[in-house]
């Protein structure tokens, strides 16, 4: 008997039993689709937070108080993070030395602080941005409708706002803000812009919630000259290192080491794209274990085929069939169960992330789909083994005659 007739075989063999080969293939399915759809959650999320650092400017450097990163190359501890804000010895001061450092484009304060905003009957608790009309450009954050402060409006201290997008349909809905009056901490803001969509949440800052006031406007109303991060831009990226060793100089003239963070934008995502990463593959190596659990119920299910399928085996072996035929068949079927599983596991996969990606982050990627297809082929063949062996050490003679 050829290769071909043996697959045949096999093929029949899956068809000719659809329920069980279907409740077979079920732990599979649901093994391959949960890999892959977990990990296209850690992936999207990944690329959702890149988009969102991307979005903040190109070429920035940010410098705030105490120290971002442990020794151990992640993030420090939220007790020294709280320490560091509390004893936040940054000023305005300080951002003016650093925008005299040569290379730098601009540099500007940013104070964060949370206040009641209400516009007529409505209230909300949001977060209020201190800076200068340099953010718009920095930050990248240009105004959908109306305009950014400018700098006669912080000179002057006036009170004037920008909504975020989001703050801005919380306490508008679908009347233009443009022009109309907010308080904030008590008092009136004439409403000057909305920011543009700029997305955010999933444990990160929700930049559309944000309302921008002009920097001396903030000092003026909540009493507080600590600034809460500096933002630089540089004039390219070429010089940021260079740029950041200037700044950490100049800082260093009045400010202890562990006093004061600089870095790169870019340097807290790559450390958020590592805890991500492994993140993204813990929660595949935990759906994988379904995988385990599709492959035993293939062996168990082979197990059952060969005993009922024992006069065949005889009958095939007295025909000439020789023990790594049979052996050939019944890994053929194995695997054959496990591919077609992991095909349906992908599909589904793909359709569920389709769907959730209306409402959260989800990246299909290739690896994804060759790792899961990959394993799961690899456990219809280990698990597919020992039937496998099985049928093909049954006597012809002892085969035939069993009922």
């Amino acid at each position: 008997m050829n290769i071909e007739n043996t697959i045949r075989i096999a093929i029949q063999a899956i068809f000719t039993n659809k329920s069980r080969s279907l409740l077979t293939m079920l732990g599979v399915i649901i093994g391959v689709g949960a890999v892959i759809l977990l990990m296209a959650i850690g992936n999207g999320l990944q690329v959702y937070i890149t988009g969102q650092f991307d979005s903040l400017g190109a070429n920035t450097i940010s410098i705030v108080p105490g120290e971002v990163f442990s020794s151990s190359g992640g993030f420090g501890s939220r007790e020294s993070q709280f320490s560091a804000i509390s004893n936040n010895k940054l000023r305005y001061t300080d951002v003016k030395e650093i925008s005299k450092i040569s290379g730098i484009r601009a540099a500007i304060p940013m104070v964060l602080g949370n206040s009641d905003i209400s516009y007529q009957s409505t209230t909300k608790k949001r977060s209020i941005i201190g800076t200068m009309p340099e953010y718009e450009k920095v930050r990248n954050t240009k105004a959908e409708k109306g305009s950014f402060f400018s700098s006669s409006d912080n000179d002057g201290g006036k009170r004037v706002t920008v909504l975020g997008s989001l703050l801005a349909k919380d306490l508008f809905s679908n009347i233009d803000p443009i022009g109309k009056t907010v308080r904030i901490n008590g008092q009136a803001f004439k409403v000057l812009g909305v920011a543009e969509k700029k997305g955010g949440g999933f444990g990160g800052p929700q930049f559309d919630d944000y309302a921008y006031i002009p920097f001396k406007t903030y000092i003026d109303i909540f009493n507080d000259q600590k600034v809460s991060q500096i933002v630089v831009q540089a004039e390219d990226k070429e010089g940021i290192q260079e740029n950041i060793v200037q700044i950490k100089k100049q800082l260093g003239k009045r400010l202890k080491s562990d006093e004061f963070s600089v870095f790169e934008t870019t340097e807290i995502l790559k450390v958020i794209n590592q805890v991500l990463g492994v993140l993204t593959l813990g929660l595949g190596g935990i759906a994988a274990i379904s995988l385990v659990v599709g492959g035993i119920g293939i062996m168990n299910i082979m197990l059952v085929s060969v005993t009922e399928r024992t006069r065949e085996i005889g009958l095939r072996k007295a025909l000439g069939a020789t023990p790594g035929i049979i052996l050939l068949q019944f890994l053929i079927e194995s695997s054959l169960l496990s591919v077609f599983g992991g095909a349906i596991g992908v599909a589904l996969a793909f359709l569920l992330a389709l769907v959730i990606n209306q409402f959260f982050p989800a990246v299909v990627t290739m690896f994804s789909i060759v790792l899961a297809f990959g394993v799961s082929a690899t456990i219809g063949i280990v698990f597919g083994v020992a039937p496998a062996r099985r049928a093909s050490q049954l006597s012809p003679i002892e085969a035939l005659r069993s009922e």
